[in-house]
């Protein structure tokens, strides 16, 4: 099996708040560090009343604090609605608190609706000048240049691992062009998956901090002790998707037994698509699965997302997954 790493949205379930979210991440990737997972990465969102990670860095130092080995980054941080020169001092400080252990992610997408992309002052080009934006943030992370007016301390020297993120083709010509590692949001994104492969792949420049293409794919895995409760824990990230494409996101519900079946067509249509990478059963039937979806996309490293309502049986997905338990 390639590596495994874990993508944590920090989901406020129904019936709790962030605050707990927040408290179970930190458990999740403690059990995580234990049990092998290379990574622990949070994501950038704002106004979403179901993830409470809309302050990421902060998240980030967060976990770092209470973990001593795991890789712990942004999965990714949205780079337009912010100064590179911000991004550079928080994962600058980061970095010098949790030497080699942090990774910065970094997407195009407001990681909102118009309305918070205004109120977060994100303007109508920010995304035309993501390239541009990524490599002025490299530069904050290498070797000051003599005379160089604007510094990110701490930050300059750090080189900090950037990886660039995508669920189109623009990130997978991006990460080629630039010699970066490549991570694809299959887990609710999948369609282009293949092509943007091939992209990266065939175009791909070698870097200083990469020889050749490093492609990490994202999946949801919802492993129990049966395929019935397996199906039954999914429905929660089902619901939230349908909820999501309706315009009304909110916690995590509960799961729902059936529910896929009690969808329009419509409805099962779209989550059968967007969820369409996703591994449901025992944990012996989601490893055979992964493995050989790794093996037919040539994925370098798997990023697990598993949008679970009860805690419990989540830390038994994720224990199970590696063998353990």
């Amino acid at each position: 099996m390639v590596p495994l790493s874990i993508l944590d949205l920090s989901h406020i379930v129904q019936g709790s708040d962030a605050a707990d979210a927040l408290h179970r991440t930190l458990d999740l990737a403690q059990h995580a560090e234990r049990w092998g997972y290379r990574r622990y990465w949070l994501a950038e969102h704002h106004n979403m009343t179901g993830i409470a990670s809309a302050a990421t860095s902060v998240v980030i130092g967060y976990v770092a604090g209470g973990t001593s080995t795991i890789r712990v980054g942004a999965g990714g941080i949205m780079l337009p609605n912010h100064a590179p020169l911000l991004i550079a001092e928080q994962f600058g400080t980061l970095a010098s608190l949790y030497p080699g252990r942090i990774d910065l992610g970094l997407g195009r997408a407001p990681g909102s609706d118009q309305a918070t992309m205004w109120a977060l002052r994100r303007d109508t080009l920010s995304a035309d000048r993501f390239p541009q934006d990524v490599m002025e943030l490299q530069s904050y992370f290498g070797d000051p240049e003599p005379g160089q007016a604007v510094r990110a301390v701490p930050g300059a020297g750090l080189r900090v691992p950037l990886w660039i993120l995508g669920s189109s083709l623009f990130g997978a010509q991006l990460a080629a062009a630039l010699g970066l590692p490549f991570a694809f949001a299959s887990h609710f994104a999948p369609t282009l998956l293949d092509q943007a492969l091939a992209i990266y792949r065939a175009h791909f420049r070698p870097s200083q901090v990469l020889e050749r293409p490093y492609a990490m794919l994202g999946v949801n895995v919802f492993a129990a002790d049966t395929d019935d409760e397996a199906r039954r824990l999914f429905t929660s990230v089902q619901q939230a998707f349908v909820n999501l494409r309706r315009g009304a996101p909110g916690p995590l519900p509960p799961p729902i037994a059936g529910f896929a079946d009690t969808l329009a067509p419509l409805d099962r249509a779209m989550i059968d698509q967007a969820l369409a990478c996703s591994f449901v059963g025992t944990p012996d039937a989601v490893r055979h699965g992964l493995a050989d979806f790794a093996a037919r996309t040539g994925a370098d490293e798997l990023m697990v997302a598993s949008g679970m309502y009860d805690h419990a049986a989540r830390l038994r997905s994720y224990e199970g997954l590696m063998g353990r338990g």
